[in-house]
């Protein structure tokens, strides 16, 4: 859908590219010269870590009920036997669960992802936004989406000044290695 409608806006955009201006940002470029993106990306890997050794550590403990249940096999009734093997498969059913809640689709990590990255996101569209209305721009592009971009001239790229209207220093101005992109 979303190409439908960016290919319905560019195609519009041609008919009228005499008439209107356009630019385009790095979305990628400008985030990773945010701090505060950074940092949420920082801290959600963290997490992803911790939950992830959370998850290896209930594997393990299910995998050493499973040896021991191997070992005394033969020394349980069947009643035993039942029993452990429900415990164990409980157990892999509690770890998937908890495995889904944490990486699933609208888990644990997209949540937190929603949380710290979000916020971030919707400030660089509204700087976007503004540099639009400002400049009397009709469209800006994402270079880093998957819109592909054949030629990109570097005085179209507008990514240091949305940084600059942020209030977030570049370092260095952000120039296009290849102006040619694949």
């Amino acid at each position: 859908m979303r190409k439908i409608l960016l290919t319905a806006v560019l195609a519009t955009g041609i008919l009228v590219a005499s008439a209107q201006k356009f630019a385009y940002v790095d979305s990628q470029y400008i985030l990773s010269k945010i701090p505060e993106y950074k940092a949420a990306q920082d801290q959600i890997n963290q997490i992803s870590i911790q939950w992830q050794k959370e998850i290896e550590a209930k594997y393990s403990e299910i995998d050493q009920l499973y040896k021991a249940y191997k070992a005394d096999a033969v020394l349980l009734t069947d009643e035993m036997k039942q029993k452990r093997q429900a415990e164990i498969e409980t157990k892999e059913q509690a770890v998937k669960d908890l495995q889904k809640q944490r990486f699933g689709v609208n888990g644990d990590l997209f949540k937190k992802r929603q949380e710290l990255v979000k916020p971030i996101q919707d400030k660089v569209y509204n700087a976007v936004q503004d540099l639009a209305e400002k400049s009397n721009l009709a469209v800006i592009f994402d270079k880093s989406s998957d819109m592909t971009m054949l030629y990109s001239s570097p005085k179209y790229d507008k990514s240091d000044e949305i940084l600059k209207n942020m209030g977030y220093s570049t370092g260095e101005e952000h120039q296009t290695k290849k102006n040619f992109h694949h």
